[in-house]
């Protein structure tokens, strides 16, 4: 396809060049480029088709890279790559090595500020306008664009809350479609819900009650509105706020209709819409589906389970329970530390809650974890999603930091399942367990097993597993890397027999079985899909040194740096923890 516009634009100098009408033509190329590009390499896209004319504007008007633009998530910034001298590496996106799917401070100077996480854009962006005002720079303009979703977040408030008193240079950017990655909820969300192109709704508006200057709503699709609008705004001072309403998934009508599928769609026929199907079938369920049946199963058997979600129910699939259990269930929108506490203030009151939250999100929540949950000691089940590396997102959704942050924790059970089955148990034996809180941690992918969904066995707390016999080496595993081991087992020649167990458990250590295994082997592998540091291996090593034990420990895990984006099997390469990286320390030992 070709792109007679957009092949001319390496950089919104070129763009600021066109005229009225080619910038409409431009809009309409843009789309297209989008989509034909997502269609076979996968990525998200909905958020991106959304602001396509509001990317163009804000480049046609601010000086950018001089102006300072912050595109909240980052979700919705493809366009903004492509007009900034990445188009002809944009087939790249999200692949090893290739740029990545969020702004990125050293991919480009125009990518002012790393994104990954929601609501942190106004913050960011008013920070950069402080400066630039001690600077001397008092005719830098400092744009944050954000979602209706992602304003409702806590820190959003916080920097409009900071911002309405200080007389920063600063334009916030309201892009209300209605939706994030699920359909936004909320009371604002109900105020902006009652807003309508042209129209206020009635009622006091809490943005200018923050001492923001309010413009809109306008149509975010009618280009020349906003290319006038953001002119006249360029020309006011202190803190400003346009209200954007569009619509995610734009130009596509398969992704205006499914907003939430589309979000992301994986591989699609460009020209319909339709999403192309896994020519795998008849897979295992993912761990969120075993995760969200089995709260389904547990909660019709207990009224005092409880679900809570924040803005995650597709993605962790506590949408099941919602639907069965609406009143039993919530998704409270882009808010983790609250998500936390709420879970603490309904186990007060004797509910069993778990609030499902993806590993990278809980880091929000560190301090509400510590001093509102285990401070307490509250049994709140943490159903931490997406842990281990996750591949494309890249390193700001790896969830490989938790084991580490929450190990040294109080009061706290870890637990890791190897597969679907064990997921099932552990949360059912969590619904059980009113001792402590405890974390249950999962990754993303499918769950090893299609016949999970097999009678409740609790399982004993704190107890390790004997997976194969073997002499001389044992390795260790603690959840679903265990399937690694298992492949690189099968990669060793037939003399070499290590033993395999598994540590369901960080905490409580089982250190009974720790014992036995000092006694037993020489050498000790630990695996694990998180940092090498404060994890398994470290438990361990800790027990080693504590009880002077001599056998040599090796220790495989995510290294002190922080992992790019690629497949999940690609990165498991990378950082050493694929099968045939842990065959190969096998055979050295």
């Amino acid at each position: 396809m070709t792109y007679k516009l957009l092949s001319t634009i390496n950089s919104p100098a070129d763009l600021r060049q066109l005229s009225a009408g080619q910038l409409l033509e431009l809009k309409d190329e843009l789309r297209d480029f989008i989509i034909d590009i997502v269609s076979t390499k996968e990525g998200h896209l909905g958020a991106s088709l959304g602001v396509v004319e509001l990317t163009i504007a804000l480049h046609y008007v601010f000086h950018t890279p001089d102006d300072l633009l912050i595109w909240d998530v980052g979700h919705q910034a493809y366009g903004h790559k492509i007009l900034t001298g990445r188009r002809e590496l944009f087939e790249t996106n999200r692949q090893l090595n290739g740029i990545s799917g969020f702004p990125k401070r050293s991919e480009s100077k125009y990518d002012t500020f790393g994104v990954g996480h929601s609501s942190t854009s106004i913050s960011a962006a008013l920070g950069m306008a402080i400066a630039s005002k001690l600077k001397g720079k008092i005719n830098r303009q400092h744009i944050a664009v954000i979602g209706d979703a992602s304003i409702a977040s806590g820190m959003a408030f916080e920097g409009l809350n900071h911002a309405g008193v200080t007389k920063a240079n600063l334009l916030v950017i309201l892009n209300d479609n209605a939706i994030g990655i699920d359909p936004s909820v909320g009371a604002l969300k109900n105020y902006l819900t009652k807003a309508k192109i042209g129209k206020k709704p009635k009622q006091d508006n809490i943005i200018e009650a923050l001492n923001f200057s309010y413009e809109g709503p306008i149509d975010g699709h009618d280009l020349p509105k906003l290319i006038e609008t953001l002119k006249r705004l360029q020309q006011q001072n202190g803190p400003r706020l346009l209200h954007v309403i569009t619509k995610k998934g734009k130009g596509l009508p398969s992704a205006e209709q499914d907003q939430v599928t589309y979000h992301a769609p994986g591989k699609f026929n460009k020209q319909t819409g339709e999403r192309y199907k896994s020519s795998q079938t008849d897979l295992p369920p993912k761990f969120q589906d075993v995760f969200g049946l089995t709260m389904l199963d547990l909660a019709k058997n207990n009224s005092k389970i409880v679900g809570v979600t924040p803005a995650m129910p597709t993605g962790s699939s506590l949408k099941y329970m919602m639907q069965a259990y609406p009143d039993r269930a919530f998704d409270v929108g882009i808010a983790e530390q609250h998500a936390v506490t709420l879970s603490a203030g309904m186990a007060t009151q004797g509910f069993k809650v778990f609030c499902t939250i993806y590993s990278t999100f809980l880091q929000r929540a560190y301090d509400q974890v510590i001093h509102d949950v285990a401070l307490q000691n509250l049994p709140v089940v943490f159903c931490i999603d997406r842990a281990g590396l996750v591949g494309r997102d890249g390193a700001t959704h790896h969830g490989v930091f938790d084991l580490a942050y929450l190990n040294c924790i109080p009061n706290l059970v870890i637990a890791s399942p190897r597969n679907g089955i064990e997921l099932r148990q552990l949360l059912y034996t969590a619904s059980q367990f009113n001792e402590h809180p405890i974390a249950v941690r999962y990754p993303r992918g499918q769950s090893f097993h299609k016949n999970w969904q097999i009678d409740f066995k609790a399982m004993p707390i704190g107890k390790s597993e004997l997976l194969q016999l073997g002499q001389k080496i044992a390795v260790l595993s603690i959840g679903s890397i265990a399937q690694e081991v298992a492949d690189a087992f099968k990669l060793l020649p037939k003399e070499i027999k290590p033993a395999h167990y598994d540590f369901k458990f960080l905490k409580p250590l089982d250190t009974e079985t720790l014992d036995e295994i000092i006694q037993q082997f020489e050498f000790v592998i630990t695996v694990e899909d998180a940092s090498i540091i404060g994890g398994l291996g470290d438990a361990v090593s800790s027990y080693f040194n504590r009880v002077e034990a001599s056998t040599q420990l090796i220790k495989l895990g995510i290294p002190d740096e922080f992992i790019e984006h690629g497949s999940t099997q690609e990165l498991f390469e990378v950082v050493g923890i694929s099968a045939k990286a842990i065959a190969k320390q096998i055979l050295q030992l």
